[in-house]
């Protein structure tokens, strides 16, 4: 379960997300020099990407146990004290790639997060081979942690083929570099857990319509858009692309279940959980060139929400769709 903590803020207006601050009595101070490093945070993620075999003595593919093939992985730092959903999403997508034929690439993966993670402890990947196929492989993994299971997830590979083509159009949206980064609505804002979550963004992160971090939306709408990007250039091998489309589309992805109720994360009180994550890759696409994450709500109901989303390169194509379910508590007024 990747539970989250509200340690973000909010508003497309600086001196409104300051007002917002004052009022809880937070000091402003002029803008944190340096305050996001996102070149160095991004490549702190891609080294916690490069797992490596659970035991000296494995090959480069992972040493082989009771069936099994085993990677070790750690985690990188976020503000909260929780490993980031959706670092062990890319990380278990990772080990199955490591045992299967590099011709054959993801097409999706169906995940379920079962306890909260533990970033100051290590990782064991555990691969299953469930199938082999002329054209298909399938793989299971599980995430380990003190010997018990965070994640859960079967992934499934394919040899490029040709076939029928087609996609939903993108919506029409602002360009990203109109809209204003995290630094540049919460750079000024003194309260340490932001700064840290700034210097510690790998990712670039722009709401079309504003975040709701420390506010809720204007107008409530169980639909929203993200342009996101990698912090920094990317090497440019396929398969790291993938998995880090799996690390970012695990952002932002239930704030349309929150956004419809006219909610904000930092409701005192409120917990959000991710509860299980399915994505599929249709094409190829660069996590270091913007992408636009079109994202809404079906349905809420249960403590539960449920959100989809769709990923879109600039020029208009489809890349990846996502769905997953959330704990959605909220506290009385």
């Amino acid at each position: 379960m990747n539970e989250r903590d509200p340690i973000e803020g909010n508003s497309t207006d600086p001196d409104a997300a300051a007002e917002n601050e004052n009022v809880r009595g937070v000091r402003r101070i002029d803008r944190v020099p340096s305050a996001s490093n996102p070149g160095e945070a991004l490549r702190t993620v891609l080294n916690v990407l490069d797992l490596k075999p659970s035991e000296s003595a494995g090959d480069s593919v992972g040493l082989v146990l009771d069936g099994q093939e085993r990677f070790i992985g750690t985690s990188y730092r976020p503000p909260w004290q929780r490993i980031f959903g959706g670092q062990v999403l890319a990380q278990s997508l990772v080990a199955a790639l490591r045992t299967v034929d590099p011709a054959r690439t993801a097409h999706s993966l169906h995940a379920y997060f079962l306890r909260p993670g533990d970033p100051e402890q290590p990782i064991e990947f555990a691969v299953e081979r469930l199938r082999d196929g002329r054209s298909f492989s399938a793989r299971r993994t599980h995430a380990l942690q003190r010997g018990k299971p965070i994640l859960s997830m079967i992934t499934s590979f394919q040899l490029p083929a040709e076939g029928i083509d087609h996609y939903a159009p993108m919506p029409d949206a602002p360009d990203p570099e109109d809209l204003p980064s995290l630094e540049d609505q919460f750079g000024h804002i003194d309260i340490p857990a932001v700064q840290q979550m700034l210097r510690s963004r790998p990712v670039d992160l722009r709401h079309v319509d504003g975040s709701i971090y420390i506010s809720p939306p204007a107008q409530k709408s169980a639909h929203q858009l993200v342009w996101l990007r990698a912090g920094d250039r990317m090497p440019d091998e396929e398969w790291l692309h993938i998995a880090m489309l799996a690390f970012v589309s695990d952002y932002t992805l239930l704030e349309p279940a929150i956004r419809a109720h006219g909610l904000a994360w930092g409701r005192p009180g409120m917990k959000v959980a991710s509860l299980d994550h399915a994505m599929w890759f249709h094409r190829p696409a660069r996590v270091d060139e913007w992408l636009l994450y079109v994202q809404e709500s079906p349905s809420a109901s249960g403590a539960r929400g449920l959100a989809l989303g769709r990923l879109y390169r600039r020029d208009g194509v489809l890349v990846a769709s996502v769905a997953q379910e959330g704990m959605l508590r909220v506290p009385p007024k």
